[in-house]
């Protein structure tokens, strides 16, 4: 069964120390591919890394979890012409796949079908079409259209005439199943981030939280009525209240639930990626 696009759009945000706590570069990679995963799983439309220790320079760390993400969320057959090699993607290797609608298997121009969707990669152009590869044989041509080489565009499969594929640019509007994330890297720490965002249901989490079983029909009808929704979790050394508190802010006065998905934890921490599986599972149901 091929997934539904999610209503509504479903942002999370994640702290650029995510893996502030892991040592190794490969145990970073398994980690960020974990929040990938989990971002899938659920039907996540945006992965937004924000700063959460102002005091310091996490260029760095958000440039790892960006690369990472954005790599595990390119198709395979992008990954060499938009990823050159570079270190922060040494242990690519171990990341588990996405398998998802924008992750196609097939690989002949003779499985395209008309009004298919595929992720393309512009390869070159003439002085009327570009021609990109789409993970088969031969670049599709998109016509009447420039783009410069590498640009990463969605395309819709229009005509496989004589084993030539023809394309036209899709609309986000058109693609009615699940088209996997994008990943921002916000400059703006969590409350600026938050209050300036257009969403219209905010909801965090943390351990001070309200139980999500308790909340659950309030979360079921503020969802259906939003467009667009931000769940924010909080680091592997701090929660969102102490992130907040060093901006002077109040957790109430910029979310609309503070929830507690894992109530009576077992373990003195939750990490991250664990506190994104088990609110996403929940939320999942409920929505």
């Amino acid at each position: 069964m091929t997934p539904s696009k999610r209503v509504p759009s479903l942002t999370i945000a994640v702290p650029a120390s995510l893996v502030s706590d892991t040592p190794h570069l490969r145990e970073k990679t398994l980690k960020i591919g974990l929040v990938g995963r989990a971002a899938v799983i659920f039907r996540v439309d945006e992965i937004l890394v924000y700063p959460d220790l102002p005091d310091q320079d996490q260029k760095r760390d958000s440039e790892l979890v960006y690369t990472i993400l954005s790599y595990l969320d390119t198709p395979q057959y992008l990954r060499k012409l938009l990823f050159p090699f570079k270190n922060s993607l040494r242990y690519a290797g171990v990341l588990s796949p996405l398998r998802t609608p924008h992750h196609p298997l097939t690989k002949r121009v003779k499985d395209l079908r008309l009004g298919d969707f595929r992720e393309g990669v512009v390869v070159k152009f003439d002085e009327s079409n570009s021609f990109m590869d789409i993970g088969v044989e031969r670049p599709a041509i998109l016509r009447g259209k420039q783009f410069p080489p590498r640009s990463r565009l969605t395309a819709k499969i229009t005509s496989v005439h004589q084993g030539f594929p023809e394309v036209s640019l899709a609309k986000k509007e058109e693609i009615n199943i699940y088209w996997g994330y994008g990943v921002t890297v916000s400059n703006l720490p969590m409350g600026r981030m938050v209050k300036r965002g257009s969403y219209d249901l905010v909801v965090m989490t943390s351990r001070r939280g309200r139980p999500l079983t308790e909340v659950a029909s309030e979360v079921g009808r503020r969802w259906k009525r939003a467009h667009k929704v931000l769940v924010a979790f909080g680091s592997p050394r701090e929660g969102l209240n102490e992130i907040l508190e060093r901006e002077n802010v109040e957790i109430n006065d910029v979310a609309d639930l503070v929830i507690n998905a894992i109530p009576q934890q077992g373990t003195e921490t939750v990490r991250t990626e664990e506190a994104i599986y088990a609110t996403l599972a929940i939320i999942n149901i409920l929505t």
